[in-house]
Order: C-alpha cells, then structure tokens, then sequence
C-alpha cells in the first residue's frame, strides 16, 4: 500500500496509525524501513547534508542502499509493505527501484487528516523546520546525524506501546525546490577540466541527464608533457566524476573523453 501527500502535510506522524489499520508489517519513510518505532533497514534521507543527496537516498538511488533494503523485505515476504511518498511519482520511482509490485491501494493525506490539520502541520514545518519520523527516540540517536528536538507522545492514543515518532531538526530544509542548470553544470565541467597543466583547450561539452543522473561528453586538446594520452584522459574523467558528484550531490554514470589534439 502506499501513503501519499505533499512534504510538511503530517504523512509520518500518521505512518503508523494508518498501518495499524491496514495490518502493514514495515513501513518505507525517507529511505528507512521502520516496524513498530524501530529502524529495520536502510539509512535516513534526513541524516544526509544536502538536499540533492536527500532526495537520491529517499527514492533509492544508492546501490549500497538499495541493495540492504532489497535484501532486508525478500527475507520478510510475505509481507505487507506501506510505502510513504510525497507524489505518486515519487511513489512509482520507489517501487522501480525497490521491484516492488504496484500497490494494491493508495490513501491520500487528505483521507486521514482535515484541511485544518493539514494546514496545521504545513505552518510547523514552516516556523519551526521540524520533521517526524515513525521511529523511537533510541533508534534515532544512533542513526540520525542531524539534532534531536523531541520524542512525540500520545499524539495519537493509541494501546500499541511500541507505536513511537521522534522530531528532529535536519541538516538542511526539504521545503522548496532545488533547480540546477544544465550551464551551471557545464561551467563546472569546464572549471575542473582546466585545473592542472595538461588541457590546452575544450573544444565541445555535452550533458545529458536522466533522473538526476549525468552522462558528459567532453572534447578537449590535450599537452602531452610527462604523462601519454590515455593517463591524462582517464585522470581527466576522475576529476570530473569526483568533482560534480561532490559539488551537486548528483550521480555521474559516464565521462566520455575525446581528443581532438594533441599537443607535445
């Protein structure tokens, strides 16, 4: 089953109310896989320090990551899954990468929570940047790098003493949307490709990106000086992999390098 509602609109503090109902066993929330207030697998998209890496570890990108939660919910089948997901897109996304079957139904945040009460959460994610997560306050301090604020109780009455949320304060804001450009890319390709002694000059650099995942072409001259062509090459290809993953947070697949000169 899947639970779906905009960012802020209360999807976690309702995750484990709306599985009691449904006879869920785990539930998929921000990267984690969570069963009565406990972490069972994976690794919190609030614990990462930006918002690009955030995303990516939410929806399953990394294959370290993928592959644990993956391995965790075979071992478990049967077993009733609820999927938390900002967007049905989103959702799809999850189920792809996690070869989840299709969910039998998906309940919408408004079918659980009023207007007033949506309207509620949204105003304390703005004011106050706090986020729940259905997990207890133990299993947070040793799995969240961000700061602990507060463990809820009673928010909802409820006789499953195992039911818990914890509030914390992220390393940084889920709220709006992050656009990088394809030029602001590019002007970074170009900036590490020029560091060091060996590119005489770049002729053409191409992008092409899909799910935040980049593939670059780059067509440069080359000086030879102590190093041959396939050495600088390659060296050129780590620089720039390294250098965007760590500048974007993003995925890079391929650096393809082509030399149009060389240069002795």
């Amino acid at each position: 089953m899947a639970f779906v509602g905009p960012a802020g609109t209360g999807k976690s503090q309702r995750a484990s109310q709306v599985a009691r109902q449904h006879d869920i066993h785990f539930i998929i929330d921000d990267g984690l896989v969570v069963s009565k207030g406990r972490i069972m697998a994976g690794k919190s998209a609030k614990s990462e320090n930006n918002m690009v890496r955030a995303i990516r570890r939410a929806i399953f990108q990394y294959q370290d990551h993928r592959d644990e939660v993956m391995h965790f919910l075979a071992a478990q089948a049967p077993c009733r899954i609820l999927i938390i997901a900002t967007s049905k897109k989103m959702l799809f996304k999850i189920l792809e990468k996690l070869r989840l079957p299709k969910p039998l139904k998906i309940i919408e945040i408004t079918d659980v929570a009023s207007p007033e009460e949506i309207d509620s959460a949204l105003r304390e994610r703005r004011e106050k940047r706090q986020h729940v997560v259905p997990v207890a306050r133990a299993q947070i301090q040793r799995n969240f790098a961000g700061k602990l604020v507060s463990q809820l109780r009673d928010l909802f009455k409820s006789k499953d003493k195992e039911d818990s949320r914890t509030v914390v304060n992220p390393p940084f804001s889920f709220d709006g949307r992050l656009t990088i450009e394809e030029e602001a890319i590019v002007d970074m390709v170009r900036h590490l490709a020029v560091m060091g002694t060996y590119i005489q000059n770049i002729h053409e650099i191409n992008l092409n990106t899909d799910d935040d995942v980049l593939d670059i072409d780059i067509e440069v001259d080359i000086i030879l000086r102590d190093r041959n062509v396939v050495f600088i090459a390659r060296l050129l290809q780590k620089k720039i992999s390294a250098g965007l993953s760590f500048f974007t947070g993003m995925e890079v697949k391929n650096v393809n390098v082509s030399v149009n000169e060389v240069i002795l």
